[in-house]
């Protein structure tokens, strides 16, 4: 389909390059010990953008009809902006799989083994266990009017599980997930079970919060706020809009020498590896923050265009929007420090899994003030209890420059990689 689309936009327009994605996705929930739904979605969308006159032009579609499809471009085009944008030559393609046999090969019937025997590990007195096992295999294929043309398979699995405890007004739940292209295996279920009984043990005493500016602990699940004001630091449209702190520090040491940041295109299974972007730019590693110096940003073609600097391989596209840059597999390196090595570095302060409303207000600037949702106090190097009212808040670069010790067991996220992070002096309050 695009072959014909390109063929014909290139006679009405300068240049041009489309997108076409298909995905089938299977998806299993498990409620109160069985099978509650199951749902089969199957969708195809083809992007297109053009440039006329010097203006670009978007458009999507779901349906075949590619004339329609290249009107509304070209219509979009007449009231787009200005940008003299460089299409991307052919190039050689880095070699990464992005599509697993198993998954592809994977029945109702071995979904639903994987489900239910999760559902069977964490089923508990008291709790209400709920899981969802969602299957999802696609295609990508990129092509340009300069001779780009390039296609890859995609599969991902997702797994994600949440206990719910009632006792009371006293509500607790704990969840986490495992995402991957490939299926997993005995290690990898067993792995996320005990994960979260882990923290429903962890969780069957109270605690009273701490005060202070205290030693924090975080779980590569509550790590997340943290690297966030980095994540969109380090975008080049924040950068080009002059909104990003990191602007015009690359080079400069803003970290602790053991913080590294890299986004890696080419790790194993992980969702977000990938040889070509939406764009057809070849995807490359990309060191965000090198030893505590700061590194590159990531770009799209236009904000690439804008700013003077090459694209960088990361832009992702929707059927319907305008190309934009997102990381492949974000990944923080490890540390040297093992789990019970980090929490003997803690005489009074919390372990944080999960806080409250991270994304809200101006993530960017890096201040942020969170009630927690799942959090525990440490004493003197041991886990006494959970604690529900206390709140913690920081400027995340600050104690990124200040790290009280990484953990070198890295967990993955999805597309995040990353290690527990012990922070010193945030402010933790009760509520």
């Amino acid at each position: 389909m695009i072959g014909p689309l390109l063929e014909r936009a290139v006679r009405r327009a300068e240049a041009a390059d489309a997108a076409l994605k298909t995905d089938e996705t299977l998806t299993l929930v498990f409620e109160a010990g069985r099978l509650k739904s199951t749902a089969f979605s199957q969708e195809s969308g083809l992007n297109l953008r053009v440039s006329a006159e010097g203006r670009l032009g978007f458009a999507g579609t779901t349906s075949d009809d590619v004339d329609a499809l290249l009107e509304a471009a070209l219509a979009s085009a007449r009231v787009g902006d200005a940008v003299d944008l460089l299409l991307p030559a052919p190039a050689p393609l880095p070699t990464v799989t992005t599509c697993y046999p198993r998954v592809v090969a994977a029945t109702l019937d071995n979904l639903m083994e994987l489900g239910r025997g999760l559902v069977d590990r964490l089923t508990r007195d008291g709790c209400q266990v709920a899981v969802t096992v969602e299957r999802s295999v696609g295609s990508v294929e990129v092509a340009n009017t300069r001779g780009v043309a390039a296609s890859y398979d995609v599969s991902v699995l997702t797994v994600a599980a949440e206990i719910t405890r009632v006792a009371g007004d006293d509500v607790l739940m704990v969840a986490d997930y495992w995402a991957s292209e490939d299926f997993p295996d005995a290690a990898a279920t067993s792995t996320l079970a005990q994960s979260i009984l882990q923290r429903l043990e962890w969780a069957d005493r109270p605690a009273g919060p701490p005060h202070g500016a205290l030693p924090v602990l975080f779980t590569p699940q509550g790590a997340h706020a943290i690297l966030l004001p980095l994540r969109q630091a380090c975008h080049g449209k924040a950068v080009l809009q002059g909104i990003s702190p990191l602007a015009g520090r690359q080079g400069d040491r803003m970290f602790d020498a053991q913080f590294t940041v890299e986004d890696d295109p080419f790790l194993e299974t992980a969702p977000g590896s990938r040889p070509i972007d939406d764009e057809a730019v070849p995807t490359r590693r990309l060191s965000l923050v090198q030893q505590g110096e700061i590194g590159e940003f990531i770009y799209d073609l236009e904000t690439a265009c804008r700013a003077g600097v090459p694209a960088t391989g990361h832009a992702r596209r929707s059927t319907f929007g305008k190309p934009q840059a997102a990381y492949s597999n974000l990944a923080v390196a490890a540390g040297p420090d093992g789990w019970d090595d980090l929490l003997r570095r803690i005489p009074d302060g919390l372990l944080v899994d999960e806080l409250i409303g991270v994304g809200q207000g101006n993530v960017i600037g890096g201040v942020f003030s969170h009630p927690v949702a799942l959090a525990y106090r440490v004493v003197h190097g041991e886990i006494v209890g959970r604690v529900k009212d206390a709140a913690v808040a920081g400027n995340a670069y600050e104690l990124l420059g200040r790290l009280g010790g990484l953990g070198r067991d890295v967990e993955r996220r999805g597309s995040l990689l990353l290690p527990p992070m012990l922070l010193e002096g945030v402010a933790v309050s009760p509520r």
